[in-house]
This record gives C-alpha cells, structure tokens and sequence, in this order.
C-alpha cells in the first residue's frame, strides 16, 4: 500500500464532450498517477509524495466503443454507414465488449489510485454497481446485479434490462474508465450492436422506466455524492475547463 493515503477527489464535470477527447484527458491523468506511484517506489528519503484521485463525468456524442477484447463482429451496422447515424467505432483500452455512448446517458470515469481506497478489483467493480444501484434507489427504481455479468440490471415487463454498463482497465492498481447510465438515452442505437457481447438481453434506461424525462444534472449529482459516500471520498469540484 502506499505510505500515503489521499481520499481527496477531484470532480470535473465536462458536459457533453468528445469520446476522445475525454480518453486523451483520462488518459493523461492516469499516467500522472502511474509517474507519481513510479516516483514513490524509487525515491530513497522517506517522504513519499500522495498519489491524486479524480472523478470525470460527462455525456458523449454518439459512439460505439468495443475493449481490446471485444468482438468486433457485434458491431451489426457496416461502418460506412456509420456516418448516416451521426455514429463513429472505436476500439480502446478497456476492458469488455462492445456498448454505446451517447448525448442522455451519464458516463462516469473514476481515474483513482485504488491503494488509496481498496486493492480488490472485484470489490472496486461491485462497488461501481453498488452506486449506481442505490443512485437508482434513489429514483424509486430496483436495480440489480446478474451474477457472472458486470453492470446493473432492472426488471421491465418482467425481463432482465440493463441500464447501466462498465468497462474499466487498471494498471499499478491504478483505474481509469468506467460506468454509463441510461438516463435519457435514445436506446434505439443499441440495435446496432450486441451490447456488451450479450445477444439474449435488452436495454432501457431511466426515462423509459419512469415514463418521463429525467434532469440529469440532479441524477448526476445523486451519483457522485454516492460515489464519494461509499469510497469514503473528499470530493472537490473542479471548474470547468473549456480546453482540456
């Protein structure tokens, strides 16, 4: 573990931006965090220097993404059609299979050094779960997990529906992607693919289920707080930054 444990957490909410965009602006932390851990493990005067934790959330146009793992074969649209949905594909360095992001659904990217909380992915990914579970609680909605499968689960018309799905990598115990929620989400562009590799499930999303738009600066106030509450979090809300 590190001699220094830092629960401040910085959150940027980014609004609507880029995929990639976001990914270089993830990814820059991360390797800020991996130098700093780097530094710790050589540094030989006793005065290991606090490794610095973030929570990023955003919405994204629309995107299909697919892990490195991910079979690209569930991407059922020809990606020269791409275009005529305002859709791009792109493959990154997460894990899982193939979802998609878009303008309605809350992605949130935790870029924590996860000494500073746990060093148990399995329990970091049940805890990714866990917020948005109670997050959906908090809406009058019963959300679930299906053991073996990562993500949250709701029953609508009696059938397993996931609203939320995740996809993280890890490096050095250091964590960077994340979670999306459908909260508004047009839900029709996950008929273009096989999300997360699992062809015998369906999809909905918040607003479907309450049968009303949701705010979703409220709903993603709810998951921060949550986030912080149950990672045991000194959140700290950054300014928004035009340029990233």
């Amino acid at each position: 573990m590190n001699a220094v444990i830092e629960k401040k957490t910085n959150v940027f909410n980014l609004g609507l931006k880029g995929y990639e965009e976001v990914l270089d602006f993830q990814t820059k932390l991360f390797n800020e965090i991996l130098e700093v851990k780097s530094w710790n493990r050589t540094n030989q005067n006793g005065n290991p220097r606090p490794t610095k934790n973030y929570l990023i959330v955003c919405q994204h146009p629309h995107i299909f993404t697919i892990g490195k793992s991910g079979n690209k074969n569930n991407l059922l649209i020809r990606p020269e059609k791409l275009e005529s949905i305002q859709s791009k594909f792109l493959v990154t360095n997460r894990g899982g299979d193939i979802t998609y992001h878009g303008p309605g659904q809350i992605v949130l990217y935790p870029v924590i050094d996860l000494e500073n909380f746990m060093t148990d992915i399995h329990r970091y990914l049940r805890l990714l779960e866990e917020a948005v579970i109670q997050t959906l609680k908090t809406f009058s909605i019963n959300g679930y997990r299906i053991s073996g499968l990562t993500g949250v689960w709701v029953d609508l018309e009696k059938i397993p529906h996931k609203i939320c799905a995740l996809g993280v990598k890890t490096s050095r115990w250091v964590a960077m992607h994340g979670l999306a929620l459908n909260v508004n989400t047009d839900i029709s562009y996950f008929d273009y693919i096989v999300p997360c590799g699992i062809a015998d499930k369906a999809i909905t999303s918040m607003n479907k289920i309450l049968n009303s738009k949701q705010d979703i600066k409220i709903v993603q106030e709810v998951l921060i707080e949550t986030m912080g509450r149950l990672f045991n979090m000194e959140l700290i809300t950054q300014p928004l930054q035009s340029k990233l």
